[in-house]
């Protein structure tokens, strides 16, 4: 069976983590979407309720399961016995980035771990959790880049409601 690990922090999750979950699912025959708790960032969501969010974002696409890891995504990999991780790419400046972990993971787990990017669509490219927080936190509409249910559990952490 072909599986990979798509990893992230997915804080909220956007319309870009989607589509590149929706491809990956195409390819894989099972994709663990695999929400990191980063002890280094202050994250809007808790893990608990990213989890939630993905699980209910991605219920109609069978073959995904959404789960969370700590610690070296090597590791966790190493002992959910899949070789394959997929990460998006926006623009170059992803790319710098992306590739360095490719290859250090590469190396942490001896070659046993690839790493397949797949290219975000035109339409996502601008897309970035961050983005979408800073915007809400302005009261600004956050409807283009995530489902309606998570723009609404945004706002309702940054304390208020949005009529549509």
């Amino acid at each position: 069976m072909k599986r990979a690990i798509y990893p992230g922090s997915f804080d909220p999750v956007t319309y870009g983590h989607l589509d590149i979950i929706r491809r990956a699912a195409e390819i894989f025959e099972e994709l663990t979407v695999s929400v990191l708790n980063n002890t280094q960032k202050t994250p809007l969501f808790s893990v608990e309720e990213r989890v939630t969010i993905l699980k209910e974002a991605t219920k109609d696409i069978p073959n995904v399961k959404v789960e969370s890891f700590s610690g070296l995504l090597v590791d966790y990999a190493k002992a959910k016995d899949v070789h394959v991780v997929i990460r998006g790419l926006r623009a170059i400046t992803d790319f710098e980035y992306e590739l360095q972990n490719a290859q250090t993971n590469a190396l942490l787990s001896k070659g046993a771990l690839d790493t397949v990017f797949l290219t975000t669509k035109l339409e996502y490219a601008y897309l970035s959790s961050s983005t979408v927080k800073e915007i809400a936190s302005f009261h600004g509409d956050i409807s283009m880049s995530v489902p309606d249910f998570v723009a609404e559990r945004v706002y309702k952490k940054f304390g208020y409601h949005i009529d549509k």
